[in-house]
């Protein structure tokens, strides 16, 4: 394990050593990854992509971390952080928005609302990046980035060129996309929303965001919803019938306030969530015959 930190400017990006992911990660923990590198711009992004994948290095995307597991062991390899490199989102004619796919949905959400562009309201208060939104299909509240996008565009890093995709062909699904099974880059993306006056949009994103207070432990980190909804019923609703609410592994806990959420109650490991989310499978499938996925995406070692 690196248990110090060096900084080297390489391939238009800083490059630090040792750099822990618990620092970078909502659910705050994880271990250090290899190098961790922090492009200044999207050209700075394609080199540093391509310069790890001509190593053979194994390389991670990250955006605001808010839905990623890094565990304790760290990440051996690089791990690119899109934030600087990919901000900015832009209302443009005939009711679209483009943004960066290192700008945070709730800013994105903001400038829709500050142009009178109605779509994002409901996906507001979800915490990560538009990239992260896309890969993920992210959704809240019955509506998914899917309904919205009209399409992507993204550096192929086998081929070495940027590509436009469309919205077939991100092949959406529950909580998945294409970009979670091709090698493929998200740069920005582009939304088909509808025009609505600014103030009746802020209202409701004002009335998702008190929702999202009420229901879900926002004072402590997570990672979000920690499952994905299975076929019957809802993963918290399972793992509150089953007893669990509460339950906990060192310093990680199922929330008191919603049983779908795993906390961080303060020094929890990694080791300790997934230690716990283990524990919440096997339980709620002898009790309920319920198959529990993980929604966050579980990298290192």
């Amino acid at each position: 394990m690196i248990l110090y930190t060096r900084r080297v400017w390489y391939n238009g990006a800083m490059n630090e050593y040792g750099v822990m992911m618990s620092e970078h990660t909502s659910m705050r923990v994880g271990g250090p990854a290899t190098v961790f590198c922090e492009p200044a711009d999207e050209a700075g992004l394609i080199l540093c992509a391509r310069a790890f994948f001509r190593a053979g290095m194994p390389y991670f995307f990250l955006g605001n971390g808010t839905n990623v597991i890094v565990r304790d062991g760290g990440y051996p390899g690089a791990v690119i952080s899109v934030l600087a490199a990919l901000g900015g989102a832009e209302a443009k004619p005939g009711g679209r928005l483009t943004s960066g796919a290192g700008m945070s949905l709730a800013r994105a959400s903001r400038v829709a609302a500050q142009a009178g562009l109605s779509g994002l309201e409901a996906l507001s208060g979800i915490p990560g990046s538009v990239g992260g939104a896309v890969y993920m299909n992210a959704g809240a509240y019955g509506h998914n980035i899917a309904d919205i996008l009209v399409s992507a565009k993204a550096y192929d890093i086998l081929d070495g060129k940027i590509i436009m995709l469309s919205n077939a062909e991100c092949d959406f699904g529950y909580r998945t996309s294409i970009f979670k099974t091709k090698p493929l880059l998200i740069l920005s993306a582009e939304f088909a929303l509808s025009s609505r006056a600014p103030g009746e949009i802020e209202r409701d994103m004002a009335g998702y965001a008190r929702r999202r207070g009420e229901s879900q432990p926002l004072e402590l980190p997570s990672a979000g919803s920690f499952f994905k909804r299975p076929e019957d019923g809802y993963a918290g609703q399972l793992i509150e019938a089953a007893g669990l609410k509460g339950a906990r592994v060192g310093g990680a806990q199922i929330s008191e306030k919603h049983a779908g959420f795993i906390v961080n109650t303060g020094g929890a490991t990694a080791g300790d969530v997934l230690a716990l989310a283990a524990d919440i499978k096997a339980k709620v499938k002898a009790r309920f015959q319920a198959e529990l996925e993980e929604e966050p995406v579980i990298i290192g070692i």
